[in-house]
């Protein structure tokens, strides 16, 4: 069995690719397949999260490419800039892994009622679609190989500031 203990550079040749789901991503001893069928584990320091793109290595330079699994996720958007960052920070503030797609147009979060009901209580649209889910890693995660405690927020609120300051749709 292969084993996976060490990242590679993300522009380093694979040999075959691991494609995980997000939930999956961030657990650093666990038993894969590969995606050609080759049974391997992966054995990474704890607290590692592993992104789409990311390439771990063996011992003896064998390299795997991480792919993003396609999984069901909530995909919010908002009729302006306003309500997608209100939207945001009621996420946020629940420590909500959330992933900004669509230049910032869109937000993606694991599917949950709970939490469709409450943004869909703001005013805001939640469709349900299959697609691979990269949470942003937050205001101190830097490229999420940190803490699993993510303000996803306070960079959505980064994101959205100059078009908010900017008097887009502001109705004070």
């Amino acid at each position: 069995m292969l084993e996976f203990d060490r990242r590679a550079a993300r522009d380093a040749i694979a040999s075959a690719t691991l494609t995980l789901p997000w939930d999956r991503r961030g657990v650093t001893r666990q038993r894969v397949r590969l995606d050609d069928g080759r049974e391997a584990g992966l054995f990474l320091p704890r607290g590692e999260v592993l992104r789409g793109g990311d390439r771990v290595a063996t011992a003896d330079g064998v390299v795997v490419a991480i792919v993003a699994a396609r999984e069901p996720v909530m995909r919010v958007t908002a009729p302006t800039p306003r309500d997608l960052a209100r939207a945001a920070y009621h996420l946020g503030n629940r420590h909500i892994a959330v992933e900004v797609v669509a230049g910032g147009a869109a937000l993606q979060l694991e599917r949950d009622h709970v939490l469709r009901a409450m943004l869909e209580g703001l005013g805001v649209t939640v469709d349900e679609i299959e697609a691979p889910f990269e949470p942003e890693a937050g205001a101190y995660g830097g490229h999420g190989h940190g803490s699993s405690h993510r303000h996803p927020a306070a960079t959505l609120a980064d994101r959205l500031r100059a078009t908010v300051h900017a008097g887009a749709d502001r109705d004070d």
